[in-house]
């Protein structure tokens, strides 16, 4: 739906989070007077009111009788339609849109990459982005990677290509979309999503709703091979020897060696792959990814996913906050094989199986494990057998402080100090932002100098 057909309509947003604020600013630039309430916490309410706008509804309490006074309700991504009892109350009459949809929904200029996957879809469109730059193309980085696509409605001059991150919560959005690619496929958020086969279905609508006219698989994900393609769309497998792969740690475009990745601020086989999916992309445009590969060594890795604080005293202090999955924090410690790891994990407990992460520290021991968050207890009362049985040092923590002050201990002279939770930041933290800033500040960084995503916009 597109922003002028809400004009008259009964309209509110819910939540009041960045996205919220770009959802407000686009309809007041498109609808100036439109009357419309917002629906947010009391901190928000009191912002919302210094901007004294008569046409504002403010509201700090959320009840299906409130929501079904609307017809189109533009919620926040983390607000789900399956679990919230608000909507689900409300259904009937009301119509939930998310600010991406309305993007999409929008005449536009340039070609779009949208990129999803359960990991790694904030460094692959990334990628996608400074591969295009390096080309000279004028290039928005833009969606869940930290900046609403709605804050870019109406940029001048457009861009040429927009590199978009979509996660779970907005794939369904997306429409008319040029290139699609999905990474890889791991149980994730299903809090939110209810159940994996809806969040499977949600991660792949993507494919099946927004009708890409090229997708960029992995071809290593069995589920990708099974999903029901529209005709019009031209799959581009990566991660396959006919196509763009990985052979020890160099590049290859089907037979031919295209990148040695060993100089690249890449750090795992996992980024590598990253990489590979991005050059697909590139290539899928219609634009010679051979000639810009060789671009990829001056990009920049994103702040908290693997992210090299410093060494101290011998040990390497490394903020993998991003990581939510117990799947996310084997591949951070793959990064590290031969090198003495203390890592730290646990968060929000969504109930995930966490017997893989417990299979591969007792295939590979590490120095240290140390728990905490809500999971945490029950993480460690998995690992104690595998503990007592190979000898690595295992604790619980309840502070970030403390886990820190564990895991150096452990460590002593030489190695890993690894925040890869492998879980949810919150309840405790806003976000894995926040999250990431404790860990550094715990560790002895400035968590100032750690937090900026380079190229957010359009450049």
């Amino acid at each position: 739906m597109r922003i002028s057909e809400l004009e008259g309509k009964r309209i509110a947003i819910w939540g009041y989070g960045r996205e919220g604020r770009a959802a407000l600013a686009a309809l007041r630039w498109r609808l100036p007077g439109q009357p419309v309430t917002v629906f947010c916490n009391a901190e928000e309410a009191r912002a919302l009111r210094e901007m004294q706008d008569p046409a504002l509804d403010i509201r700090t309490e959320v009840t299906a009788v409130a929501l079904a006074e609307h017809e189109f309700v533009i919620k926040s991504p983390g607000i789900s339609p399956y679990t919230s009892p608000a909507v689900d109350a409300a259904l009937d009459g009301v119509r939930y849109l998310g600010g991406s949809g309305l993007w999409f929904a929008e005449p536009r200029s340039g070609r779009t990459v949208c990129v999803t996957g359960s990991k790694g879809k904030s460094t692959t469109t990334a990628l996608v982005a400074h591969l295009l730059r390096a080309g000279g193309h004028r290039t928005a980085l833009a969606g869940n990677i930290g900046l609403p696509l709605l804050e870019l409605q109406d940029v001048q001059p457009p861009p040429e290509y927009w590199a978009i991150e979509l996660s779970s919560y907005q794939t369904g959005e997306a429409s008319d979309v040029d290139v699609a690619v999905v990474l890889n496929l791991h149980p994730e958020h299903l809090d939110w999503h209810g159940n994996e086969a809806r969040y499977y279905r949600d991660k792949l609508a993507l494919l099946t709703g927004g009708k890409p006219r090229e997708a960029v698989l992995n071809a290593a994900e069995p589920r990708l091979a099974e999903v029901d393609l529209p005709d019009t769309t031209r799959i581009h497998w990566f991660n396959h020897r006919d196509g763009w792969h990985l052979r020890e740690s160099v590049i290859h475009r089907g037979e031919r060696a295209v990148l040695d990745t060993r100089a690249l601020s890449l750090p795992g086989r996992h980024n590598r792959l990253n990489l590979c999916a991005a050059l697909a992309a590139v290539e899928a445009l219609g634009l010679d990814a051979v000639k810009l590969a060789p671009a990829a060594a001056s990009f920049r890795p994103l702040p908290h996913r693997l992210q090299s604080l410093g060494t101290r005293n011998g040990i390497e202090a490394v903020n993998d906050s991003i990581s939510t999955t117990p799947q996310a924090a084997i591949a951070a410690l793959d990064c590290y094989r031969g090198r003495s790891i203390a890592i730290l994990v646990g968060g929000y407990d969504r109930g995930l199986d966490w017997g893989v992460f417990v299979e591969r520290i007792a295939a590979e021991p590490v120095t240290a494990v140390i728990t905490m968050g809500q999971n945490g207890p029950r993480v460690h009362e998995k690992l104690k057998p595998v503990a007592a049985a190979e000898g690595f040092f295992l604790a619980e923590a309840g502070e970030m402080e403390e886990a820190v002050r564990l895991g150096l201990r452990a460590l002593g002279s030489e190695g890993v100090l690894l925040l890869s939770p492998g879980a949810p930041s919150f309840p405790r933290y806003r976000d894995y932002v926040e999250r990431g800033r404790h860990f550094a500040r715990a560790a002895g960084y400035d968590p100032d100098q750690i937090s900026a995503i380079p190229g957010l916009g359009v450049s």
